[in-house]
Parts: C-alpha cells; structure tokens; sequence
C-alpha cells in the first residue's frame, strides 16, 4: 500500500505518552481487552494469528479493562491464567463459553469449574484467582486503563504513545499492520 498510515484517520495520539515496561530493544504492544466484549471476542483469532509471527520487536501484551459485565472477575481471570502460563490455552475457550456457549462464568468458582473442563487445572487457577499479586496486577491495570484514557474495546497501544483498534482502522487485519508499522517507528527511533 505504500502509504504510512495517517494519524487522526488510522489512529490517534495517547494524549498524554505512558512509560512501558518493555525489555531493552523491544516496542511495547498492549491490547486493551474484555471477556465480556463481543468485538473482543471476533478479535481474539486474528490477534493470534498475529502474534504467532509478529516482528521480534514487538512485546505484546493484554491489559483486561475495569468496565462492562463481570468487569472485576474477568480482570481476575486474565491475570491468574498469566500467572499458571495459561493464556494461549484458555483465551478463545474463554470467549467462546462467554459469547457462543452463553455459559454463567460470574464467579470465580464457575471460571475454575469450566477451565477444569478445558484441560485446565481448576485448582491451581482459583488459587492464582485469589492471590495478592494477581490482585496486584488488576489494580496496576486499572490505572494504566485511566492512565490511557481508555473508554472502548478492543484498544490497540504501541509504544506507549499511539493507540489504534479495528473500528479506527476500519479492519482487523488492517489494524494490526497499523501496529506493525507503528512499532517499526518506535523502534527505529530507538
């Protein structure tokens, strides 16, 4: 396409720049997300497919959001999946129980009672769920949540200065070359 992509149209300015926490070297990539979030949901395929072959620059992570349905526990959830390394097995089982299954994930126990049926330990998860550090990091996330003025999801960030998402991009796929050209920025200013 030749053409960068165009700040305002493609994505638009962190008002105010957020430190990250990326190793030395690498561009930070967040998404801003939610379990409860349908968009999220139709997202969650495609950023995987990226983040399988995603520029070695590239150090992505999620943040779960303090808003919409069950906000409190999903934002636990993420967090304790990080915690037992069960990310990559549980986020599209996650969101197909919550948005094709129509399963009651309203409580901590039911999130672990599903997950065992998933092929994930129950118990290990709900001890993580409980846990202060994960606590912890739901709190941290909710300050980078107002730190970025984030108010809708999916929100894609890069480098702790631009954000994008697929509504602003107009695609999913679009969205995330937007990403990749972004970090390339970043990290060619480096």
């Amino acid at each position: 396409q030749g053409s960068g992509p165009v700040e305002g149209k493609d994505y638009t300015k962190v008002e105010t720049p957020q430190p990250t926490n990326a190793p030395p070297g690498k561009v930070e990539v967040l998404e801003f997300f939610s379990y409860a979030c349908p968009h999220c949901s139709a997202f969650e395929p495609t950023l995987e497919a990226w983040e399988k072959q995603a520029p070695a620059e590239i150090a992505f992570r999620r943040v779960p959001v303090p808003f919409l349905m069950n906000a409190d526990n999903f934002m636990h959830t993420y967090y304790a999946l990080e915690t037992i390394g069960a990310v990559k097995d549980a986020q599209l089982k996650i969101f197909r129980a919550i948005h094709i299954e129509r399963q009651r994930l309203d409580t901590g126990e039911n999130i672990a009672a599903y997950l065992g049926k998933n092929g994930i330990d129950a118990a290990k998860f709900l001890a993580a769920f409980k846990s202060f550090s994960v606590a912890t990091s739901v709190t941290r996330a909710k300050k980078m949540v107002a730190d970025y003025k984030v108010d809708s999801v999916p929100t894609l960030v890069v480098a702790g200065r631009w954000m994008t998402s697929p509504s602003l991009a107009g695609s999913q796929e679009r969205s995330l070359q937007i990403v990749d050209q972004l970090a390339q920025k970043a990290h060619a200013a480096k």
